[in-house]
């Protein structure tokens, strides 16, 4: 199968070594050019964890020579999702699967609404995370794969072309998928930014003077309490838009059947396992330039719909917003572009996605 992905950092890097081992050619492509001068084709990626082996990175020149494979992944942080859309769109067919690794902000509802204005319409198909973690430890072309994630919950646009579509998937990286229900589900279930905004929020000096810091070490217990009472919200946001969706204590409890009783002994248990991974050192930090645009903003905008206040939720962004002196819901440019504006039309286009006949 010839795969592309959209993409050249750490992700999308682990990504091509896993295909590759898997005896496919993918080909990477890098829309700012600034990772692929980082690791230059030819280079041999050296790999070591959940993966290892060395491998000669190959890459597409542009949009047009990454869609001459029939699927695609997009792998890369959200907040690149719309710039890349955009010049693949085009050149998207029929005969195409897109694939939205850690989809975020309904960028995959973008798609099919700019696809449906070209006269057609693709299997898109939204993963509720990466399939894999990844690290540089000491230099750009030596890569650490933590773990190839065990499950992933995804959710395929149009849901008829769902069955097809887990398909591909399997193909690609084997049996660790699970279809949910529509997009909906998949963006209520991700647990990143409430997860993001109470590390961050609280560890925000520790962030900008670049301290060296452990992260599951600093979940203490009123950290805990203030994560609890985010994924609350979540919760109560899901219910107003008619679905059931786990706790993070809940969801732990049944992935490893421990007894929890709250997060910060679900942190310091993580601890004890020996998983403490060093906070972020820069200020620039995913956890605020990604997760709060794409990530809370797209929260709040589905409490709007719903009717539910969202009050931690919405002070966060705007706390987080104060301190960098940014409009973080601004910097969302996916959102504004599907011109949703009740509820009842977002159930049915998360499910169906824009048909060609909608879009004029």
């Amino acid at each position: 199968m010839d795969v592309g992905i959209a993409g050249a950092g750490l992700i999308a890097r682990g990504y091509f070594a896993h295909l590759t081992q898997r005896g496919m050619q993918p080909k990477l492509w890098s829309p700012t050019g600034k990772s692929a001068r980082d690791v230059p084709s030819g280079t041999v990626l050296n790999v070591m964890g959940a993966i290892e082996g060395q491998f000669d990175l190959v890459y597409c020149a542009n949009a047009a020579e990454l869609a001459q494979s029939d699927v695609i992944i997009l792998a890369m942080p959200a907040n690149g999702h719309r710039l890349v859309l955009d010049a693949l769109i085009p050149h998207l067919e029929v005969r195409h699967t897109v694939i939205i690794s850690g989809h975020l902000s309904f960028a995959a509802l973008y798609l099919s609404k700019m696809v449906a204005a070209r006269g057609t319409q693709i299997p898109i198909v939204a993963w509720s995370t990466t399939a894999l973690t990844a690290k540089s430890p000491n230099a750009p072309h030596e890569l650490r794969i933590g773990q190839l994630r065990g499950n992933i919950d995804i959710a395929v646009l149009p849901a008829g072309q769902g069955a097809t579509a887990k398909a591909t998937c399997i193909e690609l990286f084997g049996p660790h998928f699970t279809l949910r229900d529509d997009l909906l589900t998949i963006a209520l279930s991700n647990l990143n930014p409430q997860s993001h905004l109470a590390i961050a929020l609280c560890n925000l000096t520790r962030i900008e003077n670049g301290e060296h810091w452990q992260q599951n070490s600093n979940m203490t217990p009123k950290v805990g309490n203030f994560l609890e009472s985010l994924d609350q919200e979540r919760v109560e946001i899901a219910r107003a838009c008619g679905k059931k969706v786990h706790t993070q204590l809940e969801n732990f409890r049944q992935s490893s059947g421990q007894e929890i009783t709250n997060t910060h002994e679900l942190y310091q248990l993580q601890v004890a396992r020996g998983t403490d991974p060093i906070g972020p050192k820069d200020i620039n930090t995913r956890y605020v330039t990604e997760d709060v645009p794409y990530g809370l903003v797209a929260t709040l905008f589905l409490a709007r719909l719903a009717g539910v206040e969202a009050p931690l939720h919405q002070a966060g962004a705007a706390i987080l917003s104060a301190c960098y002196q940014r409009d973080f819901a601004a910097d969302n440019d996916i959102l504004g572009a599907l011109e949703i504006t009740d509820i009842a039309s977002l159930k049915q286009l998360v499910r169906d996605g824009f048909a060609t006949e909608r879009v004029s």
